[in-house]
């Protein structure tokens, strides 16, 4: 998994795998999930991302997995 945000653009993307997407659901405003054709999630982007996620917690991206 890869997190990224584009402070230019004012983007967050959350990359969970490598590919091209056959499919995008707009599934609110501004929130994009770019799916494989056999609607396998493979990345969640966030337009505007510092209006919808309090800056300091973009700053502070952490990423955890549990067993």
């Amino acid at each position: 998994m890869k997190i990224t945000f584009d402070a230019k653009n004012d983007v967050m993307r959350i990359k969970f795998q490598e590919g091209k997407y056959e499919v995008s659901k707009e599934i609110d405003e501004g929130v994009i999930i770019d799916m494989t054709k056999d609607n396998k999630i493979m990345a969640i982007e966030i337009l505007d991302a510092s209006e919808r996620i309090p800056k300091m917690e973009i700053k502070k991206v952490t990423v955890a997995v549990s067993h």
